[in-house]
């Protein structure tokens, strides 16, 4: 692993997540993921790391849960010190989160509290923490979400949580300028995976509904999300800086 580049994907074990660590996997990028719950499936997104060619390793890890944090970066950088010359990494994408549809006359305070921890609580102090083991030069890419531009029903808690990390993005970019670590967020639409349940897969109404309100005519699917994170990982990409970048299809123009 001492050559090439290594990103760390949190969240991916599926959906987005594992799409993304195909992609970076594809143009030799070395892929540690963590999960939440599913070991299996991180094995297999591992190997198909490894059939690509490049290194992959997966560890276990709640991004809601701060305490937490230490025990995990000690782990790895056990793992990195033996795997590299540097003991760091180049590449942090904060991905992991769930979803709830609830409108906000129904949304509790303890689902506010999930929203808060996973996407936002912890991304910040996920990014905080993992500083000192992210190379000079490298880029933290945080997951947005469409919603922060354009609003339904159900979705306040969760978007609003998505804002502050946009926000959270630009400070970022702008604390970390002198050690040259770029910070951008990708904001995808509607994509058709299980998260929030599986909906955008499974009900035709929302399906046709998006396809509707999408320049580009269809629903999104992991794989135009991936590359674009795995491109930001890239040389071509190193004078994007600061930015939001939705990647919806062109939803609710």
């Amino acid at each position: 692993m001492t050559n090439s580049k290594i990103a760390l994907i949190t969240g991916g074990s599926r959906g987005l997540g594992r799409n993304m660590a195909i992609n970076l996997a594809k143009k030799g990028i070395n892929v540690i993921i963590t999960y939440y719950s599913n070991s299996t499936a991180a094995d297999e997104v591992v190997d198909e790391i490894n059939q690509l060619g490049s290194r992959g390793k997966a560890f276990q890890l709640d991004t809601s849960n701060i305490k937490g944090f230490n025990a995990f970066l000690s782990q790895l950088s056990s793992y990195l010190k033996s795997e590299t010359t540097t003991g760091c990494f180049d590449f942090l994408i904060n991905n992991a989160g769930t979803g709830i549809y609830q409108n906000i006359v129904e949304t509790t305070e303890e689902q506010f509290d999930e929203m808060c921890n996973v996407h936002f609580k912890g991304v910040y102090f996920l990014s905080q923490k993992a500083l000192p083991y992210i190379n000079d030069g490298g880029r933290i890419i945080n997951i947005s979400s469409g919603l922060v531009r354009y609003s339904f029903p159900s979705a306040s808690a969760y978007a609003c949580m998505k804002g502050a990390v946009e926000v959270f993005s630009r400070y970022l970019a702008k604390e970390l300028a002198d050690r040259k670590i770029a910070v951008n967020t990708v904001a995808p639409g509607a994509i058709a995976t299980d998260f929030g349940g599986g909906e955008n897969k499974t009900n035709d109404k929302k399906i046709d509904f998006i396809a509707n309100s999408t320049a580009l005519g269809r629903i999104g699917e992991p794989n135009d999300i991936g590359g674009v994170v795995a491109f930001l990982c890239t040389e071509d990409a190193k004078w994007v800086n600061g930015q939001r970048i939705e990647v919806t299809g062109g939803m609710l123009l």
